[in-house]
This record gives C-alpha cells, structure tokens and sequence, in this order.
C-alpha cells in the first residue's frame, strides 16, 4: 500500500517517507516543527530531494531548518545529510562523536559500505556528501538540541547496533526516536526484526541500550523502520528477546555448519504486537 509522504503524528511532528530505493515504507525521515525546525534522520544521498520536497510541503524553506540530526551515520539513516547540508544552508548537523570526523571525511564510510554493497551502494544509497567541519555538532554520552521555545531533543547514547548510535527524546511528547537499536518494525504486522550490521554488533551492549530506553519511559517509539509505536514496553521487551534469540539460532546454524538456505529456514516469525 502506497502511503503519503508526510504523516502528522501530532505535536508539530510529521513523519517522512523517504521513498528509499523508489519504494515507501521502508525508511521514515521525521520532522519536528516550531520555532526552530528540526529533521531527525536523511534517508539515503538518492532520497535527498523527496525529503526536500516534503520539509517544503510542511512549510520550511531552506533558510528555516534549524538542526539536522542523524541517529547514526549508516547510509539509509545519514547518507543524505550532504545533500540536505546544501539545500539548507543554515542547518547544524548533529551526530554523536564517533560519527562526527565520517560526515566530514566520508571517504573512509564510503569504502567499507561499498565492500558490503558493492555496485549495488551507487543505485541504493548514492554517495555521501561531505559537510563542513563547522556546521557539525558532535554528541557525547548524553546531549540536547535546542528545538526552540522551551523544547528540546535529549540525546542519549546507544551502542550495540553501532558505536555511533544515539536515542532521542523530545521532552515535549516523550516521544524516543530509536534508530536502529530496537531494530525493525513492520507496521502492517507488528513484526520486530533485529538489525544486526558488522562490524560493529554487540548483543550484550546492544540489550543494554535497551534497557536505558525502558528507564527513559518514552509515550511513543518512532522507527526509523518503520513508524510510530505506541506499545513501548511491549516492542522494547519483544526486541530484546528476538536479539537474544536470532544470536542463538546463528550460533547452532554455525555449530551445524548449516549453509545459507537452511539457516534462514531456521528462523522463525517474529511475535507480534497487539497494538500500534
């Protein structure tokens, strides 16, 4: 099913399809709106001018956006924050520390993604853009970013998925975009997937950025794949005890020294969700 590009969530948040790859549903940009605009997540180099697009549609110019923040500098979720760097000129780029030096230089990102991706990085992702050294804030364990009037997005590192992952609160709604650490939602069955990239996976510091997002006691979750949740402790729970089991089903697959095709047989569907 087709959806539209911008959703409104409420609270001056609108969530953005990027249409990765020419196809929705797959990554979601998110746009929070006030005194001073803010995007959360780019999407690819390619879904660049979709999210433009969008931002204009809600009614930010490209002298209005305030902050572009990434929850990670993966392809799918920072690819596009050079492109979108030059389309809003005035836009600081927040990212945590371990990604800061990748958005400035992305040579070396670029490299190690093309030797997962191959050929297949050109017509996926794009490339890259470099931003300027100056226009880049960088994260550490905890953060904020000035949303403007009083708001404010709370930043809290997230390692597991990546070691330059964060989590961000808004402390208006309570809303925690979680990246990639709660892993994959699938909205139309409430399936939890794990995202579980080299080289950087750790299932034990993973799992416990899962448990600093239970403390945060967020209102809502907002998947970068894909959408909002409102079921919180239920997804966080359910996302842990996939990590924890796909890990165990890899271990016998290897221990079995099963080829491709049977380890994936080996999996089983996700639990589902009651309610979204």
């Amino acid at each position: 099913m087709e959806r539209p590009v911008t959703t409104d969530l409420g609270n001056g948040v609108y969530a953005i399809d990027t249409h990765m790859h020419g196809y929705s549903g797959i990554t979601a940009g998110y746009a929070i709106l006030g005194d001073r605009p803010c995007l959360v997540e780019t999407g690819t180099a390619r879904s660049a001018p979709v999210v433009r697009d969008a931002l204009a549609e809600l009614g930010v110019s490209p002298h209005d956006l305030a902050t572009i923040v990434v929850t990670h500098i993966h392809l799918d979720h920072a690819g596009g924050v050079g492109d979108l760097a030059k389309m809003f000129p005035n836009a600081q780029v927040v990212v945590h520390e371990a990604g800061a030096r990748h958005l400035v230089d992305p040579e070396k990102l670029m490299k190690s993604a093309r030797r997962v991706f191959g050929s297949l990085i050109d017509d996926l992702f794009g490339p890259l853009l470099p931003t300027e050294a100056t226009r880049v804030v960088a994260l550490g364990e905890t953060g904020s970013v000035d949303l403007g009037g009083g708001r404010r997005l709370d930043s809290y590192y997230s390692p597991g998925h990546a070691k330059h992952h964060v989590g961000l609160v808004d402390s208006e709604t309570g809303d925690l975009y979680v990246g990639d650490a709660a892993g994959i939602y699938v909205p139309e069955t409430a399936d939890v997937r794990p995202a579980t990239p080299p080289p950087d996976f750790d299932l034990d510091v993973a799992c416990a950025s899962l448990q600093r997002f239970r403390e945060l006691r967020p209102t809502r979750l907002l998947f970068s794949h894909f959408g909002p949740v409102t079921a919180v402790e239920e997804t966080l729970h359910r996302s842990e005890e996939e990590l924890r089991l796909w890990v165990e089903l890899v271990k016998d697959a290897r221990a079995q020294q099963m080829d491709l095709d049977h380890a994936v047989g080996a999996t089983p569907r996700s639990r589902r969700s009651s309610s979204t």
